[in-house]
């Protein structure tokens, strides 16, 4: 399938230019011309005078609300249950959610994850006040550690470029590293290059559950990693362009890193995998076995998923390290579709028999946790 949207330029504002035309893709609505400069800028979300709950806060970047930056509104909601309601802008700030203020929602106030952006442009090999570099986890434009955390309608993004940094060799930089337990993000965009959307937990035996539905996510290097169990439903991922490159492979959507005693890894299902990259630029996956786990198996499963031209059918995995090698861990695919989900050589891409399929469900990642039966706001 051809691209339909042109590769970004390569400075921070086309970075997010391009990312808001991708999002066209969701079916969204067009943004506001002007959003910051609408009469009502929570939308029927309300006012700071009308409040959804008792715990709500109103984040508005022209003083119409209660606080003016996401980072001053997480510092004002202490304590669990807090919603915060985010008005159009573009938020340029790291933020970070501790573990002690669980059961928290934000919502975009438009319904557009266009109009809202929370960004910054940290990287793990820039250098850190106090010395050092930020490190892969230090990169993170968002961290949430909470439990229980909802998103809905807005943009995670990391908008570091390699062109503008040709010094810097750790290119990772995360959009968002997401950590606590029964973690939801619906009709949200992910925007990155190298590392985009770091889905993990909280310690190597805390089994986070994390649940993706209607998002966009780009990127081009592992753009999709970590350990949690991870469910990305009717989600839409793209692969970028790479101009630093002379040749294939450009990168990996999925890395996963789930640890060996943990039943349940990633599963992607109903989605679509698109590429603004010449075809069989990008592998769909490789495992991600850190030094501070050497037992983890990763896992993956990709079923009733379109992947596009842009995944290389011939060999759609590959190894990180030879002494982990990707046919070793638990990946596999179930009645995908589209030229990339091809089977050209026997045996490079394990398949799910109908009785396995049954349990890789998101009911069955999942458990006990159904946050698609959640009511809407």
């Amino acid at each position: 399938m051809p691209s339909p949207h042109p590769p970004p330029p390569l400075t921070r504002r086309g970075f997010l230019a391009a990312g808001a035309a991708a999002g066209a893709a969701l079916g969204l609505a067009p943004a506001p011309a002007r959003a910051a400069a609408a009469p009502r800028p929570f939308g029927r979300h309300g006012s700071p005078r009308h409040r959804l709950t008792p715990r709500t806060l109103y984040v508005e970047p022209h003083g119409r609300g209660d606080v003016t930056t996401v980072r001053d509104a997480v510092a004002a909601a202490s304590g669990d249950g807090w919603t915060l309601v985010i008005a159009p802008g573009v938020y340029r700030e790291t933020v970070t959610l501790d573990a002690g203020r669980t059961g928290a929602t934000w919502i975009g106030a438009s319904e557009d994850p266009r109009d809202v952006v929370i960004v910054y442009d940290n990287a793990a090999g820039m250098p850190k006040p106090g010395g050092g570099t930020h490190g892969t986890t230090g990169s993170a434009t968002t961290t949430l550690q909470a439990d229980g955390f909802t998103a809905r309608w807005i943009t995670f993004a990391n908008d570091w470029l390699r062109a503008e940094h040709p010094d810097i060799t750790g290119t990772q930089a995360v959009a968002v590293k997401v950590q606590g337990d029964r973690s939801a993000f619906l009709h949200c965009r992910f925007l990155g290059h190298q590392d985009t959307l770091y889905a993990d937990s909280t310690a190597l035996a805390a089994f986070a559950r994390q649940y993706y539905r209607h998002c966009y996510i780009e990127g081009d290097v592992d753009f999709v990693f970590g350990r949690a169990t991870a469910v990305y439903e009717d989600c839409h991922f793209r692969t970028l362009v790479r101009t630093d490159l002379a040749s294939a492979p450009y990168g990996f959507v999925f890395a996963p890193s789930t640890a060996g005693a943990n039943p349940r890894g990633f599963l992607v299902t109903r989605c679509r995998v698109s590429s603004a990259a010449p075809d069989g630029a990008y592998k769909l996956a490789r495992p991600w076995v850190p030094s501070s786990d050497v037992t983890a198996r990763p896992m993956l499963t990709v079923r009733d998923t379109r992947l596009g031209p842009g995944i290389d059918a011939t060999a759609p995995y590959a190894s990180m390290s030879d002494a982990f090698p990707w046919q070793e861990q638990r990946f596999a695919e179930y009645r995908n579709t589209g030229p990339g989900a091809a089977v050209v050589v026997p045996g490079n891409r394990p398949q799910l028999s109908d009785a396995e399929a049954e349990s890789h469900t998101p009911a069955g990642y999942l458990g006990d946790w159904r946050p698609w039966a959640v009511r809407p706001l």
